[in-house]
């Protein structure tokens, strides 16, 4: 631990600690932002490559829970349904995540959160576009851009998401799909950034140590998931990532 609290004091460790359980809470409900929530409350008080760092971890532990919660069998035939994302997403996350370094931070933060405020806005007043029967190439599209933004900035919900959305997924199936998407990417996020350098010697033990209190949030939100409908689900899932991007943009604005 000595190796990051010369950098962090308790308190700000502690801090952190709660950071995290509230995103691992969030992401019990919703299936997502655990990354956003972490990047965007962590590095309010530590630098982003620290904050790009602690989020790996509990992103790769949380996720292989949240896809693995109701069988092996449903992964897979989500991984077939969903087969030409994930491809496309991880393509992308790999090739982008070596650019971390040459993105400045507050063009990556306003850029998705623009994207992501005005899309889901645009639900909460009624928009409700539908791609159940888009062309494949769309959904390369979305995995595409997913995969590029998670590169670069450990983020690749928000278009997730909104893909998904617009399926109208159920809402269980909802939380499993984005498991192993979020899941695989995290995998190769871990990769990536061994080689970018972000995760080393220094950052590995606080990412380890911020593990405990994502798994914990975890579970707090699955509890509270299944107390949900799925009109109150996908309205949640809207607000939420509403609530993300205006954080992002605001980022973005004083970085």
């Amino acid at each position: 631990m000595d190796m990051f609290l010369s950098d962090l004091t308790p308190a700000l460790f502690a801090l952190a600690c709660l950071v995290t359980l509230v995103a691992g809470t969030v992401k019990g409900m919703v299936g997502f932002a655990m990354p956003m929530v972490m990047i965007s409350g962590l590095s309010s008080f530590v630098t982003p490559e620290l904050a790009l760092a602690g989020l790996i971890l509990p992103t790769v532990a949380t996720n292989l829970q949240q896809a693995f919660r109701h069988g092996a069998g449903e992964v897979w035939a989500a991984v077939v349904r969903f087969r030409i994302f994930l491809m496309a997403g991880g393509l992308m996350l790999l090739a982008f995540a070596q650019l971390v370094s040459l993105v400045p931070a507050s063009v990556m933060l306003l850029s998705i959160g623009v994207i992501v405020s005005l899309f889901t806005g645009l639900q909460l007043l009624g928009w409700s576009p539908s791609f159940a029967r888009a062309p494949k190439r769309f959904e390369a599209l979305f995995g595409g851009v997913a995969g590029a933004i998670g590169g670069v900035s450990g983020i690749w919900g928000p278009p997730t998401v909104m893909y998904l959305g617009t399926l109208d997924v159920e809402k269980r199936e909802s939380l499993r799909i984005q498991g192993i998407i979020y899941g695989l990417g995290a995998v190769l996020l871990v990769i990536s950034h061994l080689g970018s350098g972000v995760l080393n010697a220094r950052t590995l033990p606080f990412s380890a140590a911020m593990l405990v209190p994502a798994l914990l949030g975890l579970q707090i939100g699955f509890r509270l998931h299944e107390r949900i409908d799925q009109k109150s689900f996908k309205r949640l899932t809207q607000v939420v990532l509403f609530l993300a991007g205006l954080n992002l943009i605001r980022k973005g604005l004083m970085g």
